[in-house]
């Protein structure tokens, strides 16, 4: 199952926040393209796996769980100083 670190919760919860989101959102990942794609949704989807961690709720669309189901969801930041998300190993 993924795992949510304390730093990955931290972006979140920004994130959340700033969507002025209803309580009990979460952020959604879902394959898009050739890679995964995340948005602010207000509960996840019938056939969505849900990952809590650091007070945070994490929806992953069937596909993305299958990927990341043995992963770590991390925040790194860019060369301008910019928290994002990162999956790691």
């Amino acid at each position: 199952m993924l795992t949510i670190s304390e730093n990955a919760a931290e972006v979140i919860k920004v994130v959340l926040a700033g969507g002025d989101s209803a309580p009990g959102s979460g952020l959604r990942i879902a394959p898009a393209g050739d890679g995964l794609q995340a948005a602010i949704a207000a509960e996840p989807e019938a056939d969505d796996e849900v990952v809590e961690g650091s007070g945070v709720r994490v929806f992953l669309e069937p596909q993305a769980a299958a990927a990341l189901g043995d992963k770590v969801l991390d925040a790194q930041r860019d060369d301008n100083g910019e928290l994002s998300l990162a999956v790691r190993d």
